[in-house]
């Protein structure tokens, strides 16, 4: 599985280890993550591709604001 953008991702390594993000944008051997809590749109995380773990969950069309990347990540988590 590849890492592209609007992918939710699971943190394998760091202070965010085993959280979910949604990836906002790669750049080389980096993602810029968000989460729409602790790591908001306006600031994403930079992190290592070999340090998230990629799903099979892929959002199609616009990632704008946080409350939506928390419904998203939410409803993952719930199976929805």
């Amino acid at each position: 599985m590849s890492i592209e953008k609007g992918s939710i991702v699971k943190a394998s390594a760091g202070r965010d280890k085993g959280g979910f993000f949604v990836v906002l944008d790669t750049d080389g051997e980096f993602a810029y993550i968000a989460d729409g809590r602790t790591r908001r749109i306006e600031c994403p995380k930079k992190k290592k591709l070999i340090h998230l773990c990629a799903t099979n969950t892929v959002i199609e069309g616009s990632l704008e604001t946080n409350p939506q990347i928390k419904k998203i990540i939410s409803q993952f988590l719930n199976g929805g």
